[in-house]
């Protein structure tokens, strides 16, 4: 059964939303974007990795209707982030990360 197509922000805690957002902001201006289908794929140097997989484990919470996908590259030169979802998680995702 799918996941309803909404966010719940109270699903992080109060105390660690503020770093949340910092951390989503400084890894969207680190980032290499690019659209895919049904979501986008972001881009990072691997000393971004341990924050990227930070990122992950509590926007999870709060958006439970996206998929999320970690790579790493074969020369562990870059991490991949994919964030995909059903029909409209391109255009949330633009507007909640402020893409252009």
């Amino acid at each position: 059964m799918p996941k309803p197509f909404a966010c719940d922000m109270t699903a992080i805690a109060a105390a660690d939303r503020p770093l949340h957002h910092q951390l989503t902001r400084e890894l969207v201006a680190e980032a290499t974007i690019q659209p895919i289908e049904g979501g986008y794929q972001f881009e990072l140097p691997v000393e971004a990795f341990d924050r990227v997989a930070r990122f992950v484990s509590k926007e999870r919470l709060c958006c439970p209707f996206l998929d999320f996908r970690i790579e790493l590259s074969a020369d562990r030169e870059v991490v991949r982030l994919t964030l995909t979802g059903p029909s409209g998680a391109s255009d949330f995702i633009r507007a909640e990360l402020h893409l252009p």
